[in-house]
């Protein structure tokens, strides 16, 4: 385990949710889990998610999480940010803006192209302008339209 390891704190959503993103993301395994008695639910595991270790825990109806915190997936290219979009829709997630979509376990996701990263890091604060305001109006980020605002700054 890293020294220091994210800890989420579960409405009783545990099990479906690491199974989904063990499922969603590559690099992904269950390490270990315990259970309320011999057959029970899932009380608390530790999983990886994309590489990164996690622990979990359900601690009941009066956790949720709130925007506060969010989980940034680094998206190679427009493909690999439709298809994380894609997959936590059909799983139910609620998309709100600017990249960022809520699962259906309450916890907030930021799905970025590597290339919107690298257009906000230009030098000219009039393309990084641009690039930005498109991206507030977005909801799914779009690699073609952030390089357009780029392109026409």
């Amino acid at each position: 385990m890293n020294k220091v390891t994210p800890f989420l704190m579960f409405n009783d959503q545990l099990e479906a949710a690491i199974e989904f993103y063990t499922k969603t993301f590559p690099n992904s395994e269950v390490r270990k889990v315990a259970r309320t008695g011999t057959d029970g639910p899932i009380s608390s595991a530790e999983f990886v998610v994309g590489g990164q270790a996690f622990m979990g825990y359900n601690g009941g109806s009066y956790f949720s999480f709130s925007e506060g915190v969010s989980l940034y997936v680094d998206c190679a290219n427009q493909d690999e940010v439709d298809e994380y979009w894609d997959k936590l829709v059909k799983a139910g997630a609620t998309p709100t803006a600017c990249g960022w979509i809520k699962d259906p376990f309450g916890l907030s996701w930021q799905i970025v192209p590597r290339r919107f990263t690298e257009l906000i890091s230009d030098k000219d604060p009039k393309k990084v302008k641009a690039v930005m305001e498109a991206m507030m109006k977005m909801v799914k980020l779009d690699v073609a339209a952030l390089e357009k605002a780029y392109n026409e700054a």
